[in-house]
């Protein structure tokens, strides 16, 4: 897959696509001082395991941890699969495979995923495992860095692998801070805090991140996002967003901005003077596509930004 395409959006275009006006932007310092810290540690480990978010494969990849990982064997593991379109993750991971890269889907909260992916590391490690076999020293444990973006599900993910509740885990981005060793099996666990893009060139891919969690709400026009949620959900799922609030085809022609007002109407959710509450409902919109209340749902297919 070849690195991110620099993409400049005026301001019109950015209000048009409905994308907050200011460009999306959340680089908190402990994200530079991860990134040096992996610089470092890379070379300590014998592979990468990136962790996905399925619905959004390609955005979750962050050109920066790219370029400190290079040529390091990577495991690319799409976690929360149950939230998104099975057809569409099918496609990732054959187009990871394809490309001569590990790949597999899991949801890390089932607990039922850790011999799939350690097998796959190990597959991917064949090499270097059978030439410390021959220098008799195959009790080594394999180190892995474990990277990714914030909120993708990193600390749930090293917990389903070692069976118990060995890292900080939870809902929002920005809970792990600094570097921890989890010995699981033979294996030995580098997990590095999620971090983002130092200046994201592309707003598309800084609004997928939004609407997954992945940058945190109290910086956003939350009714930006969500108005920039239904214009992606009018192309590619136009049916779920309708069945699941109850709009009409003719509805779905109207301005965003009015699509959230209906919604906020629909829902009951009033001001004095009978006016839409429209930033309650674009919390709500928001809150019910990441639990995955709409249905399962994937961003972005293999190609797409070819």
């Amino acid at each position: 897959m070849r690195e991110y395409e620099q993409m400049e959006e005026s301001f019109d275009e950015l209000a048009t696509k409905n994308v907050n006006s200011k460009s999306i932007h959340w680089f908190p310092g402990h994200m530079m001082k991860t990134l040096r810290l992996m610089e470092k540690e890379i070379k300590n480990v014998d592979v990468v395991i990136s962790l996905l978010d399925a619905r959004i494969p390609y955005s979750s990849q962050n050109p920066e941890i790219k370029a400190i990982v290079k040529n390091k064997p990577t495991v690319y593991v799409l976690n929360k699969q149950d939230l998104a379109d099975p057809e569409i993750t099918n496609q990732w991971i054959n187009h990871f495979r394809a490309n001569g890269m590990g790949a597999i889907a899991i949801n890390s909260k089932t607990g039922k995923t850790a011999k799939t992916v350690i097998s796959q590391i190990e597959k991917e490690l064949k090499d270097l495992l059978e030439r410390r076999q021959a220098k008799g020293i195959e009790g080594v444990k394999i180190r892995a860095m474990m990277v990714g973006i914030p909120n993708v599900g990193k600390s749930t993910f090293i917990n389903s692998l070692a069976g118990t509740q060995r890292a900080k885990a939870a809902d929002r981005p920005g809970v792990t801070r600094g570097k921890q060793w989890v010995t699981v099996g033979n294996f030995e666990l580098l997990d590095m805090p999620g971090v983002l893009w130092r200046k994201f060139e592309n707003q598309h891919i800084a609004a997928n991140l939004a609407f997954i969690g992945s940058i945190k709400d109290d910086i956003l026009d939350i009714e930006s996002l969500a108005m920039s949620l239904i214009e992606e959900l009018k192309k590619i799922y136009p049916d779920m967003l309708k069945e699941r609030y109850k709009l009409t085809v003719e509805d779905l022609q109207m301005e965003n901005y009015d699509i959230l007002r209906k919604i906020a109407r629909k829902r009951g959710m009033l001001l004095p003077g009978n006016e839409e509450n429209t930033e309650r409902a674009a919390i709500m919109l928001c809150d019910e596509f990441r639990a995955s209340k709409l249905g399962r749902i994937s961003l972005e297919k293999p190609g797409d930004y070819e």
